[in-house]
């Protein structure tokens, strides 16, 4: 057998070992299906990222006022902010606390049944890098290269 694979194995048993012998604690969730919108958004703020308070914009205020009238608060949410801190500032790196954190917008995703909420000024692409690939590529002498 390759040394790789004895790796593997050993990993896998240490992995098998740990869920039968050392189990985790019981799931707890931030919030309930049943909590309002708001509460749903403030304590995951507070709770996942240190936020004192969270505020909102009038758009984010209608939108609420939206979900309410729809009957779809039961919705779970889903925060979409900079991904380079838990504060809505992405130059604010590291661990937040004690901040403001501001709902710009909130988007219903009905087929998905779930909430939006955006944070900040962020563009919702996520995943993307820095410099994407489409810069790579280009045409020489007729073939296209830069694909892979």
């Amino acid at each position: 057998m390759p040394k790789e694979a004895r790796g593997g194995i050993e990993l896998a048993n240490l992995v098998v070992d740990t869920i039968e012998n050392k189990p985790s604690a019981p799931l707890t969730f931030t919030y309930e299906d049943t909590d309002p919108v708001r509460d749903k958004i403030r304590k995951v703020a507070e709770k996942i990222y240190g936020a004192s308070s969270v505020i909102y914009t009038t758009l984010a205020d209608k939108k609420i006022k939206q979900i309410e009238q729809l009957g779809i608060s039961h919705y779970p949410i889903c925060i979409a902010k900079t991904q380079y801190s838990f504060s809505a500032d992405p130059k604010a790196y590291g661990v937040a606390k004690g901040f403001e954190l501001k709902v710009r917008d909130i988007i219903i995703n009905n087929g998905a049944e779930m909430i939006v909420v955006i944070m900040g000024e962020i563009m919702r692409m996520p995943g993307l890098p820095k410099v994407p690939q489409a810069q790579k590529i280009d045409i020489v002498n007729g073939l296209v290269e830069g694909l892979s």
